[in-house]
């Protein structure tokens, strides 16, 4: 056993026993959280706005700052792009994240020199939590890939900013500097299939032990690995053990990523985004990501049914639920408030608390009144993928098709197979069965022959990245939405299908 490896216990050990104070207080780990970032910001722009010298309770920040997403905080957003200080947090942002909306176009998020310890702190915990658990640390021995984004940063307003995943690329610990691939030259390569087939060339011949990404572009990773190699992975990297996710549920992408590898390897889930690092998972046999309670963020939950409400209620983390769809809201020290990040999560413990990413609060399909959300079409889809063992994804979105004609509207499940099914009929007849069973509001719609069953629309090979590649998406940190209220995602994919 190396160093890195050996050492790397004794701090696991102790970052393991320094989360139990604030796992096992959390309520007063998250009330030192708020009183800190509100007095701290009480002299900004935004704490002047809102006073915030006279916020002591919940109750006063509820009155005082209500929920906003990026566009309802866009003139202080584009203050502090314009390089003024004091806006939303004291002084200047470290960094702004730069991250593509869904729907804002493209934001700008603050990242402060008080909460980008957030970042870095929590995935490098989310590691040592592994080790702690498992006793196997030996992948800090080996070679390590994190597939990125360019660690380029630009300056806007005369703050440094790039990709969250290229900011992070400047603070690695320089002990695993020399572990970490690939080189900083290629890291800085814009294309991603350029830049992938550098990667490759670096990393063919070398002991990669960890690797982390967005599961789809991992696959995409590996899919070259294998068509170069015409090996499995487990052959070209015999000491790889460790995979490190997150950005999308891995449920979808399962089966094809470890049939490419050959073999099973242990994995860790994270949560992370440009707001924020907010959870990992803890224990190999958890499904649930345990939620950082103690690094500069406040959360607020808001029960994703009232999400739209004009007052919805605003729940703190000692009045949550188990099994209750949430819109998560922060509050940090990069100088967010009541900010809404876009995600459902729902929560599987709350002792200690961990939860799931649900889904999207704007991606859904209600085009009829059914309210489809991401949690239900993943399950679905995993569901009949059980049935149907021989079915293997590359990636799924689902639209509606609204026609004039009385029902003859349906949901469109537009699909790239890997391995697509036997029976296709069959495998569309076992999904629509299983969201009947998970939305009585779609059920209700099919029994009434509002809805016809859902039909399967089968992509050529390449159609999402081809789709994405035309929308400047490809590879990186980005993800394709799982469900649309429109058609606009839709009839580009079947555009770039005919290719």
């Amino acid at each position: 056993m190396g160093v890195k490896a050996l050492l790397s216990k004794p701090l696991a050990a102790y970052v393991h026993r320094k989360n139990q104070s604030w796992i096992e207080q959390p309520a007063e780990a998250q009330q030192a959280v708020f009183k800190e970032i509100v007095n701290k910001a009480q002299q900004t722009k935004f704490g002047r706005d809102h006073s915030f010298s006279s916020i002591k309770t919940h109750a006063d920040f509820v009155q005082a700052v209500p929920v906003r997403d990026y566009e309802g905080l866009s003139t202080y957003f584009n203050q502090v792009k314009q390089g003024e200080e004091n806006v939303l947090w004291p002084g200047k942002p470290l960094y702004l994240a730069k991250t593509s909306g869904t729907t804002s176009g493209t934001k700008y998020i603050p990242i402060s020199s008080d909460s980008i310890s957030n970042h870095i702190d929590g995935a490098r915990d989310a590691l040592l939590a592994y080790v702690y658990e498992t006793g196997r640390s030996q992948f800090l021995d080996g070679k390590l890939i994190f597939l990125s984004g360019s660690p380029v940063l630009e300056e806007v307003g005369g703050i440094k900013t790039g990709r969250l995943s290229g900011i992070a690329n400047h603070h690695v610990p320089g002990y695993l500097r020399t572990n970490q691939l690939p080189s900083y030259r290629t890291n800085c390569i814009e294309d991603w299939e350029t830049k992938l087939d550098q990667i490759i060339e670096e990393t063919i011949e070398e002991d990669m032990t960890l690797i982390s990404g967005i599961p789809p572009w991992v696959q995409m990773y590996f899919d070259k690995l294998i068509r170069q190699t015409g090996k499995p992975i487990k052959e070209i990297f015999p000491n790889f053990n460790l995979f490190v996710y997150g950005g999308v549920n891995f449920e979808p992408y399962r089966k094809k990523l470890f049939d490419s590898i050959g073999r099973h390897v242990d994995s860790v889930e994270t949560f992370p985004a440009s707001e924020g690092f907010f959870a990992y998972q803890d224990r190999q046999s958890d499904q649930g990501l345990l939620l950082l309670l103690n690094s500069g963020i406040f959360y607020e939950f808001i029960p994703a049914e009232e999400y739209f409400s004009g007052n919805p209620t605003r729940l703190t983390i000692d009045q949550v639920e188990p099994g209750v769809n949430y819109a998560l809201v922060i509050s940090s020290n990069a100088g967010l408030w009541s900010y809404s990040i876009g995600d459902t999560v729902k929560f599987v413990s709350v002792k200690p608390y961990k939860l799931i990413v649900s889904g999207r609060i704007k991606h859904f399909i209600s085009a009829f009144g059914e309210h489809v959300i991401g949690e239900e079409v993943e399950k679905a889809m995993k569901l009949a993928m059980q049935k149907f063992q021989e079915v293997e994804l590359i990636e799924f979105t689902v639209a509606p098709f609204v026609s004039q004609s009385q029902g003859a509207s349906y949901h469109e499940w537009l699909i790239e197979f890997a391995k697509a099914p036997l029976n296709p009929a069959a495998f569309a007849e076992e999904l629509d069965t299983q969201l009947r069973r998970l939305n009585s509001y779609y059920n209700d719609l099919i029994s009434g022959n509002i809805l016809q069953r859902l039909k399967i629309t089968a992509l050529t090979k390449g159609s999402f990245q081809r789709y994405m590649r035309s929308q400047g998406k490809l590879g990186g940190q980005n993800k394709v939405p799982r469900l649309s209220n429109d058609r606009k995602l839709a009839d580009g994919l079947l555009e770039a299908s005919k290719v």
